[in-house]
């Protein structure tokens, strides 16, 4: 029988691919056996990534890019296509957050900046929207396609301070449902869009929110590992097991999900 879960030869775009959670996903990727491609805007961080997994025996390119400009991603895109032939998965992993859009514990609601609320807006959902737009042409033409798209802990419950980021990603969660439906009943089956919900790992956007200089934990750190049953933060490498599934054929009838990688933060309840 057929291994539902092979991914050799897949093609793999990764908008965000130098964040932590990118870089480590594009690896397990490629050492498995896909041609991965990631897209940022660090050329010299990218452009070191892709040197990396290639020295350990992977296929990884790198392309600068910046999701808010679709002439950009349409260009990453036909470079793509023009090397390999074919996109497989797309992983919407561009994201981030900024100051002005988050609500201190000594600010209220009236200290929100509403163009940088705008901003996240921007960066986290449209930069997923549009990434989607064009690489889902390729995926249709080919009539198969995963679209993976990454939500948070945030999209599920609000939470203090991350006013504009949780918004952003409330809404990306809904933007999945809508497109599985809309790329099944339009253009078939054979495409599929999911999203993934990473619970609490640190990274360079929330280090400082979450670990003081000596790497212990701050007050907000403490109430995210209260809040997990497991007791602690996630590895990077634990989210590519999820990704793996999402984009195979052993998730063949499974589209329009959020699957959460949490620890099980989202459980808890006082």
């Amino acid at each position: 029988m057929k291994n539902l879960f092979d991914i050799n030869g897949y093609v793999v775009a990764i908008t965000g691919g130098t964040g932590v959670l990118g870089r480590a996903i594009a690896k397990y990727l490629a050492l498995n056996g896909a041609k991965v491609t990631i897209m940022g805007r660090k050329e010299d961080v990218g452009n070191a990534i892709a040197d990396d997994i290639r020295k350990e025996g992977g296929v990884c390119d790198f392309l600068k890019t910046d999701v808010m400009d679709q002439a950009t991603v349409q260009a990453n895109c036909d470079a793509i296509v023009a090397k390999y032939g074919r996109v497989d998965t797309l992983l919407n992993a561009a994201g981030g957050n900024m100051k002005g859009a988050t609500i201190g514990p000594d600010q209220n609601f009236f200290d929100l900046d509403p163009a940088q609320f705008q901003t996240v807006l921007n960066l986290n959902l449209t930069g997923t929207v549009i990434p989607t737009q064009v690489f889902l042409k390729p995926m249709v033409a080919q009539g198969k396609g995963s679209i993976i798209n990454f939500s948070s802990m945030a999209a599920f419950r609000p939470m203090t301070r991350v006013c504009g980021y949780a918004a952003a990603k409330a809404g990306i969660s809904n933007f999945t449902a809508y497109m599985a439906h809309e790329c099944a009943k339009k253009f078939g089956e054979g495409i599929r869009v999911n999203a993934i919900a990473p619970g609490f790992f640190i990274t360079e956007q929330n280090r400082a929110l979450l670990t003081n200089p000596d790497g212990s934990y701050t007050q907000r750190g403490q109430d995210v590992i209260r809040q997990t049953p497991f007791g602690r933060m996630g590895e990077p490498e634990e989210l590519c097991g999820t990704i793996h599934y999402l984009m195979s054929d052993a998730a063949k009838f499974v589209t329009g999900t959020v699957a959460v990688v949490d620890g099980g933060f989202n459980t808890f309840a006082m």
